[in-house]
């Protein structure tokens, strides 16, 4: 089954050198391996705009080419919404991105693999699943 890494793992591996997160590190080491990790535009773009040094930029920006993005179709915009007024209507706020992430994952119906403890709260009010590694 394929996974929707979010911006959290791919944080961890390119940038981190901390063993905290080795256990992130080797499932992502893992789903790339088995060709299982799936990336978004937005996703990207996150990972992408929080480098300020260009040469790192540039590695980087190598490393991701060889992930496609996956399809956003008009429709996961409108579900994102539904989703984003669900959370609000429970107390729950989130942004626009992780409510897209959450959209493109119940339609292709694959988990999402993130540390960002917002997807447990959202988890518990829309139709997404949590990839443990």
């Amino acid at each position: 089954m394929k996974v929707l890494v979010d911006t959290s793992i791919w944080s961890y591996a390119l940038r981190s050198k901390n063993k905290e997160f080795q256990f992130e590190i080797n499932s992502l080491i893992s789903l790339i391996s088995d060709q299982r990790a799936v990336i978004i535009g937005p996703i990207r773009q996150e990972i992408l705009s929080g480098y300020s040094d260009f040469y790192k930029y540039q590695i980087i920006k190598e490393k991701l080419a060889c992930f496609e993005n996956t399809p956003i179709l008009d429709i996961d915009y409108i579900v994102a919404a539904e989703f984003s007024n669900a959370c609000r209507k429970k107390g729950v706020q989130g942004s626009h991105i992780d409510f897209l992430i959450c959209a493109v994952a119940n339609r292709i119906d694959i988990p999402i693999f993130t540390t960002d403890k917002d997807f447990e709260q959202y988890h518990k009010i829309v139709s997404i699943t949590l990839f443990a590694g």
